[in-house]
């Protein structure tokens, strides 16, 4: 699309983002304006969007539960349903809480649950060396970011510590992810997006690894799409966990919370939730 020799209103920008497919056209001028030094700059920005990519890209930085956290090129960009997620993980947590965050991305479960309590010891995974680069930046002093597959990097003094466990792994089926939004589908890293065959290939690995790095009473949260619902509470079960389903329709969030059991009394690791226990 050729943009238009002067960008200066709101409204010539939000016009030329509305042709482009912006939904929310007016909305995202305003940031682009507020975002741009110059007109130079105003254009450039305006350029990349028109060209597809993602806006948090553009700007570089995305808002998660109140905060703007910094979102580089080529990372996952942090869904507004997933403060879902988070908001139960606060209410899960103790005081203090040791707090593991996989497949963190920018960071931003962790950091908005490290925000909302006040004596967290917080780790964040990730496989993609660009996205720890970027969790590193968002944590800055409040967490360490881990570079590595799942557990695989966690130091093992958190065995059997481990309060609250955010798992944001991929859900998206393979053969789904060709349909995905071309946002999405190009500009963020596949393995952040596919989650193998019927979606849950990450989520088993996770709760398989869960119970041995989960304390007593510890939360698992992982999100899921509503049709995957039944099936990931049964990984979770299968895993040993009890599990639960919690859904916000408002935001079109479904979420599966496993719960550790006690530790068996003389030392052989948990006793397993009973299978039917939610």
């Amino acid at each position: 699309m050729v943009l238009p020799s002067s960008l200066a209103s709101l409204s010539a920008t939000a016009d030329v983002l509305r042709r482009a497919g912006c939904v929310f056209a007016e909305d995202e001028a305003a940031l682009l304006h507020e975002a741009a030094a110059s007109p130079a700059e105003l254009a450039s920005l305006v350029g990349r969007r028109v060209g597809g990519l993602p806006l948090e890209h553009v700007l570089g930085w995305a808002e998660f539960c109140g905060r703007r956290l910094a979102v580089d090129a080529g990372v996952f960009v942090p869904r507004r349903r997933t403060e879902f997620l988070v908001r139960h993980a606060v209410a899960l947590a103790p005081d203090p809480a040791v707090v593991v965050d996989l497949c963190c991305g920018t960071g931003a479960l962790g950091l908005a649950l490290a925000a909302a309590l006040e004596r967290v010891e917080l780790h964040a995974c990730d496989v993609e060396p660009a996205a720890v680069r970027c969790a590193r930046r968002n944590l800055d002093g409040l967490g360490v970011a881990h570079e590595g597959d799942l557990f695989g990097p966690l130091p093992e003094r958190l065995l059997g510590r481990v309060d609250v466990l955010l798992a944001n792994v991929p859900y998206v089926p393979s053969a789904d992810v060709e349909l995905l939004p071309a946002e999405a589908r190009v500009h963020e890293p596949r393995v952040a997006l596919d989650g193998g065959g019927d979606g849950l290939d990450v989520m088993r690995r996770v709760a398989a690894d869960a119970p041995r790095w989960l304390a007593p009473g510890g939360s698992l949260l992982v999100e899921a799409s509503e049709r995957q619902r039944d099936a990931a509470v049964d990984v979770l079960r299968g895993a040993g966990l009890g599990a639960r389903v919690v859904v916000c329709e408002e935001l079109y969030a479904t979420v599966v919370i496993g719960t550790a059991g006690a530790r068996d009394p003389v030392g052989r690791g948990r006793v397993p939730n009973p299978a039917g226990q939610d």
